[in-house]
C-alpha cells in the first residue's frame, strides 16, 4: 500500500523548530524509502522549494536556495514522483467542490485518488476522514 505525501511532511524534514514533528517526517520518509510505500506529487515539490527557502520571523531560511534544489533532485530521485494530467485536474475540480477543500489541497487529493493510493499523509486534512477512496491521515497527532 502507497501513501501520497504532502509538501508539510517534506518541510518538516529540515525545520529544527518542531523537533517532534521533525522526527516523525523523517522516519516516516525513510520507512517510505525503504519500502517503496510514498509518493511524491510533484505538486509537493514545486512547493517545497519556496517553503524551505522563504524567510522566517528571525530573518533565517530553513535551507539555502542551492540546498533546496540538491534536496528537490533527490527527492526526484529517491521517490517516484507523479504528474498531474487533464483528467487529474478535473477530479481536483470535482474534489474542491464536494469536500470543500482549497484548490490546492483539492489538487494534492487528486493525485492520491487520481493514482489509486490508499492514504495520503498531510496535517492540512481532518484526520482518519476518507475523501473519496483516499483517508487523510496525520501523522503528527
Amino acid at each position: 500500500m502507497a501513501a501520497l505525501v504532502d509538501t508539510n511532511i517534506l518541510v518538516y524534514r529540515f525545520d529544527p523548530r518542531f523537533p517532534k514533528k521533525q522526527a516523525i517526517a523523517n522516519r516516516l520518509l525513510r520507512k517510505g524509502l525503504a519500502g517503496d510505500s510514498i509518493r511524491v506529487p510533484h505538486q509537493a515539490i514545486v512547493e517545497f522549494i519556496p517553503a524551505v527557502t522563504k524567510r522566517l520571523d528571525d530573518g533565517q531560511t530553513l535551507l539555502s536556495p542551492e540546498e533546496a534544489r540538491r534536496e528537490a533532485e533527490e527527492l526526484l530521485a529517491q521517490f517516484e514522483v507523479l504528474y498531474s494530467n487533464g483528467q487529474l485536474l478535473r477530479t481536483a475540480l470535482r474534489g474542491a467542490a464536494a469536500y470543500q477543500l482549497s484548490w490546492l489541497d483539492a489538487h494534492l487529493w487528486a493525485y492520491a485518488e487520481h493514482f489509486g493510493l490508499d492514504e495520503l499523509w498531510s496535517e492540512d486534512f481532518q484526520h482518519d476522514r476518507l475523501y473519496g477512496t483516499v483517508r487523510a491521515i496525520n501523522p503528527f497527532v
